[in-house]
Formats: C-alpha cells, structure tokens, sequence
C-alpha cells in the first residue's frame, strides 16, 4: 500500500474529520472568548476593581533613560518589561473558557443519560424444541 493510499485513508476516517472540525470550531470559539473577556467582562471587572486595564500592568525591568510609560512603546524601544497584566487577561479567559466548556460536557453527557437504553426487553419466549430437550434432560436426571 502506498504512502499516498495510506494518507487517504487516514484523512477520511471519521475521527481525522471530526478532529479537524473541531479545531476550526474552537479557534472560532477562543475569538468568542477573547471578545467576551476583553470588550464586556473586563471591562466591569476595571470598572469595580478601579478602571485598571490589566494588558497595561507591568513592571520595567531595563533602564528607561526615555521615561516610556506605554508597554507597546516600551516594547519598541526594546527595554525589558514584566508585562503581568497580559498574563492576567490571558490567564482570566482561559478560567472562562475552561468553564463554558465544563457547562458544554456537563449538558452533553446530561443529554446522554437521558439517552440512555431504555429498559431491555423482554427476551423472546424460548422455543418449543428447547423446551422439549429440557424436559427430556430433567426426566433422565431422575
């Protein structure tokens, strides 16, 4: 079997699909999450805690004979910054994905349960013959 045939196998077997569907979906989903973290959780969460804005936390660790006080120019300007503050963006959407995702499996495997099989039935009434070798069996024990 040649390379080529043996790919072709591969890519179309059901679970190389189903794994690649759902990179693309979750890759949608992480842009979903990113939107919702940064334009509508993080901004009440500043809002309370003070309207910080955690992707601009951080600590400079170089000299700044400039006196820069954005990180992106800081960045530019190639002096070394702690930058906390994305860390914690990134850490907070990771703890709201894994959360959604959490809720996702819980009503997934809810939905199985549900599912289940339902009760089995009742198994087909035995066959005469089988009835009748069995009571041949029981009469000859005796």
């Amino acid at each position: 079997m040649g390379m080529l045939q043996e790919f072709k196998e591969f890519a179309v077997k059901g679970n190389a699909m189903d794994l690649a569907v759902g990179v693309i979906i979750g890759a949608a989903f992480g842009k979903i999450v990113d939107s919702i973290v940064g334009d509508l959780i993080m901004p009440l969460v500043s809002s309370v805690v003070g309207k910080l804005d955690f992707s601009n936390l951080f600590i400079v660790l170089g000299n700044n004979p400039e006196n820069l006080v954005a990180l992106a120019d800081l960045k530019k300007a190639g002096i070394p910054v702690f930058a906390y503050g994305s860390f914690i963006t990134i850490l907070f959407n990771f703890v709201i994905l894994a959360f959604i995702i959490f809720m996702i499996v819980k009503q997934m495997n809810r939905l199985r349960k549900e599912e289940a099989a339902p009760a089995p039935a009742e198994p087909p009434p035995t066959p005469e013959d089988v009835v009748l070798l069995r009571e041949i069996r029981d009469a000859l024990k005796k």
